[in-house]
């Protein structure tokens, strides 16, 4: 006897599970444009309502009546350490061993070239970087650049290869936590705990994973963190992001960007380098202050999240409610969408999962997230990897706007582009600066 199949999922049984949740008042935090179904927070966050007046705040008042007063009078100079703290919160870190600061970019060099640093005191027959081949390609051009500085080796493998390359050849194991093409997760614990028996440091990238899933870095014994202020973190476009590291190792060395907000009495005004205790030297210069204002905004949205559920923090809540979503979409895929080539590249299993969904298919992924963009569905396109997925639609689901009636809704057009052939028009055809 073979079982029967589920019951078909209606818009209904969508509304219905939209009006039962616990977090959809936390959509009310959010400026989301009429028409629209959002699915793209993984490469920007949406708008904060509070956003608008507290940059106008920064700038009217702060700036145009405070001047230079409000360094100190409004609390500016203290900011990379305040908003480090709140990340903190999201990614399992104590209070002052987070800064925002920066670009991830720019984090990131200044982590692996501290690790490298540390690796080549401790261990300098050790001369490789590893790192997984579908790794974000920002994170491999500066190990590229650093291990070119340093006379060392980047070495890429794909991820299933990672345990086998862990060996005594490796200083330094670079990786994303979520992979920002398929969605899948590392067991960040697990991989830690791993790369210190075989004698090396750690760098995680979280730019997937901060604000979308629970981290826990001190729990897992990381060693390096960075991670991204505009995508679920909701801090607005070109947010400044934030650098992590473990006390063990934050006052081992300067970090090569030795600017003189890293140092030790930065308003000294002396002529040599003396660096700030802790992650305070990961600092370099003068902080962007209003975009800093819009982060703290989009932080805030995350926060919020704790008050909604009884005796869950912000993270848990967040992260029962993804994984609903992304549950939902998959399933609606595979009901509604079915015979039209489109695979599952996302991890099934919730451990594996972060909180996005990609769906690949042979032809046509860039153009028919085109014609999902023209009719309010907004997700993205990513390459295929050229080996197990060919080109990739992208959607990210962020629990505090995303609701599951939109789910539904972002499934059905996905389901009438793809039965009348709509994505086969020439204007979705044209490739765009940014896809």
């Amino acid at each position: 006897m073979t079982s029967a199949s589920p019951a078909p999922i209606t818009l209904a049984d969508c509304l219905e599970r939209d009006a039962q949740d616990p977090l959809r008042l936390l959509r009310d935090q959010f400026n989301l444009p009429d028409g629209v179904v959002y699915l793209d927070g993984n490469s920007l966050g949406a708008m904060p309502r509070s956003a608008a007046a507290k940059v106008a705040q920064a700038v009217t008042e702060e700036w145009g009546q405070g001047l230079i007063r409000s360094w100190n009078s409004a609390g500016w100079f203290e900011l990379p350490q305040r908003l480090g703290d709140k990340i903190g919160t999201l990614v399992g870190a104590s209070a002052g061993t987070l800064v925002a600061t920066d670009s991830t970019s720019i984090n990131l060099y200044k982590v692996l070239s501290a690790a490298l640093h540390i690796a080549a005191l401790d261990a300098p027959e050790r001369r490789v970087v590893l790192s997984e081949r579908s790794n974000f390609p920002t994170d491999l051009y500066i190990a590229e650049s650093l291990c070119k500085q340093r006379g060392c080796r980047l070495q890429l493998v794909h991820a299933d290869e990672l345990d086998a390359a862990l060996d005594a050849s490796v200083a330094v194991l670079m990786l994303t936590h979520v992979n920002y093409r398929t969605g899948a997760m590392f067991d960040m614990a697990a991989v830690t705990a791993a790369a210190h028996q075989a004698g090396a440091l750690v760098v995680w990238d979280l730019a997937h994973s901060a604000g979308a899933v629970p981290v826990h870095l001190e729990q897992a014994d990381a060693d390096f963190a960075v991670g991204c202020g505009y995508k679920y973190l909701n801090g607005g476009p070109g947010a400044p992001a934030f650098v992590w590291v473990h006390p063990r190792h934050a006052s081992r060395f300067w970090q090569p960007l030795s600017g003189w907000w890293g140092h030790a009495a930065p308003f000294a005004f002396t002529p040599d380098y003396l660096p700030a205790p802790g992650i305070t030297r990961y600092l370099c210069g003068t902080q962007p202050i209003l975009s800093m204002r819009a982060l703290e905004c989009g932080l805030d949205t995350v926060l919020a999240a704790q008050d909604c559920i009884p005796g869950q923090d912000a993270m848990t809540a967040l992260r029962g409610k993804s994984l609903q979503l992304t549950d939902l979409f998959i399933a609606l895929v595979g009901q509604r969408c079915a015979g039209f080539g489109l695979s599952v590249a996302t991890p099934l299993d919730h451990q594996r999962r972060g909180s996005q969904v990609s769906l690949s298919r042979a032809e046509g992924a860039y153009a028919i997230m085109q014609a999902l963009i023209a009719r309010g569905v907004i997700g993205d396109f990513r390459a295929g990897d050229g080996r197990n997925h060919p080109d990739i639609l992208r959607f990210g689901f962020t629990p505090l706007y995303v609701g599951f009636a939109d789910v539904w809704n972002a499934v059905e057009h996905l389901r009438q582009v793809l039965q009348t052939g709509e994505w086969m028009q020439a204007q979705f055809n044209q490739k765009r600066a940014v896809t």
